[in-house]
């Protein structure tokens, strides 16, 4: 009997990538492909969904010509996607917009206002998990009735990009559970929360048909099979969203057993059977296990912190051809420099933050630079403001909702780097552990929930043997101390400049939406 595969594809902020995993959770080969982000203004972040579909496709003919795999050895097709689109669709099946993704934070009126009608944010959060802010989704789709009414009025249903996603490719317009979650998803009931979407001023009408992550959506439509060189009918799975989905990538599906991700943004994540409501900037979601709820706790940019000093600080040797991989290169350079970076502190909130503070006003900073301070010292103070954040979320998840986290599986692309592996392991005095190919965690994590769709795996329980660790790192105690002095200073830097944040960009981005 021939080996058989099922083709993955995580959908970030970036890019597609598309992964063949055979049915023992093997990776065989992969093919990625770009796409553009979309700033028409300020604080303001869209995407082009046939963009993304293109790159589902193309990346799908990809991995079938490189594999020289038979299109009949192919059982079934998933996607694992950036959460908290919305995607207006027409009465035709097309889109009436571009997507506007989870990156955008245009309606910040639409939360306060929201959180008003519960007389206060604190007794919203009491009632809701969380507060919430203008990337949220209820937000965005108040903003879309108030601002753009004529597509609001039209939308028969709006998808994220799963649902987008797995309509192009079976012409059925459904909402996972996993990505539902994080828009407006009753984690008891399994069903939206219908009384708050309609006291909240919203058409319920419009909200579509909800399925689980191993539910047979439907199978390829002759169209789709045909742009992604699959058969016709190949069938299609729910998926989930790219937390959710990297949490069985990471092989962290047990009970309480956490994660972290590190990838453009970050996470720090926790399966549990209980349904724990979300407070101090953490939400609870569905899990891509149907029977579980995952404790999500999210900073916005992690990996981007580095690109961005990439791009700006080492330029002369992204362009020099004898320097292939400038990353691999700037964990070299870390690794000059001793723990503490010389006292300086950097904060990783360049676009917001989420968690641990929800606060769309707050900025990157660095604190204590001085002349004698050299760019390999902000290099590694970047590496190390990532690594107290995540230690603030870790505490956080441990203090207020009682899950211990001795252990810390990361993955994402992050992970490929032994020095930050390290430094979070000495920043959060926490076991540090990595697996195999953990870039393509969220992919192997859908391959494997469609495996359990398939009755290849008979439960998520099963998936722990399936992941194994590649790599430990364990805490330097001789670092510690240094770590803990400069963390507690980290924090103070928040709470310190909190209303200064809010202060100058207030002006900032009223500036910018009157030009």
């Amino acid at each position: 009997m021939s080996v058989q595969y099922i083709i993955a594809h995580d959908v970030g902020t970036s890019g597609n990538k598309a992964v063949l995993v055979d049915t023992e959770g093997d990776i065989h080969t992969s093919a990625f492909q770009s796409y553009p982000i979309h700033y028409p203004r300020s604080d303001w972040a869209e995407q082009e969904p046939e963009d993304w579909w293109n790159a589902v496709a193309a990346t799908t003919r990809q991995v079938m010509e490189q594999s020289g795999v038979a299109p009949r050895d192919v059982l079934a097709m998933v996607h694992t996607t950036q959460m908290l689109g919305i995607l207006p669709m027409g009465g035709d099946g097309r889109p009436l917009r571009p997507a506007i993704i989870w990156l955008d934070g245009r309606a910040p009126e639409q939360a306060e206002r929201i959180m008003r009608k519960f007389l206060h944010r604190r007794l919203f959060a009491a009632v809701a998990g969380t507060e919430i802010t203008g990337k949220d989704g209820l937000p965005k789709l108040l903003w879309l009735k108030e601002n753009e009414s004529r597509v609001y009025d039209e939308m028969t249903c709006f998808l994220d990009v799963n649902g987008y996603l797995t309509y192009r490719a079976t012409g059925e317009m459904v909402f996972e559970w996993s990505c539902a979650s994080a828009i407006g998803f009753d984690l008891k009931t399994k069903d939206w929360m219908r009384g708050l979407i309609r006291y909240f001023g919203l058409d319920i009408a419009k909200f579509p048909p909800l399925v689980r992550s191993t539910d047979r959506v439907g199978g390829l439509t002759v169209e789709a099979a045909r742009a992604c060189g699959l058969l016709e009918g190949t069938p299609v799975f729910g998926g989930s969203g790219d937390s959710p989905g990297a949490a069985v990538g990471s092989g962290a599906v047990g009970e309480g057993e956490g994660h972290i991700y590190l990838g453009t943004s970050g996470w720090v994540g926790v399966t549990t059977h209980k349904t724990p409501t979300g407070r101090h900037g953490v939400v609870s979601l569905q899990a891509a296990d149907p029977d579980k709820a995952f404790l999500f706790s999210e900073m916005e940019t992690a990996g981007a912190c580095l690109k961005w000093i990439a791009d700006e600080f080492y330029q002369h040797e992204q362009a020099d051809p004898t320097i292939p991989n400038v990353y691999a290169l700037m964990d070299e350079k870390v690794e000059t420099i001793p723990p503490g970076s010389n006292f300086l502190v950097a904060t990783p909130w360049m676009y917001g933050e989420r968690s641990p503070v929800a606060d769309t006003w707050v900025r990157s900073t660095f604190f204590n630079l001085s002349a004698d301070h050299t760019r390999e010292h902000l290099l590694r103070a970047v590496y190390e403001g990532v690594a107290y954040n995540l230690r603030w979320m870790v505490e956080i998840v441990e203090t207020n909702f009682g899950f211990p986290l001795p252990a810390l599986r990361v993955i994402g692309g992050g992970a490929r780097g032994a020095p930050w592996m390290q430094i979070i392991a000495d920043v959060t005095g926490r076991r540090v552990e990595t697996i195999a190919n953990p870039q393509e965690a969220g992919a192997v994590g859908a391959a494997l929930t469609a495996g359990i769709g398939l009755g290849l795996y008979p439960d998520f329980e099963a998936l722990k043997k399936v992941v194994r660790v590649e790599r430990e790192f364990e805490p330097q105690a001789d670092n510690a101390e240094a770590y803990d002095v400069l963390y507690r200073a980290y924090r103070r830097v928040y709470s310190s400049l909190r209303d200064l944040y809010r202060e100058v960009n207030e002006v900032r981005f009223a500036d910018r939406r009157n030009e």
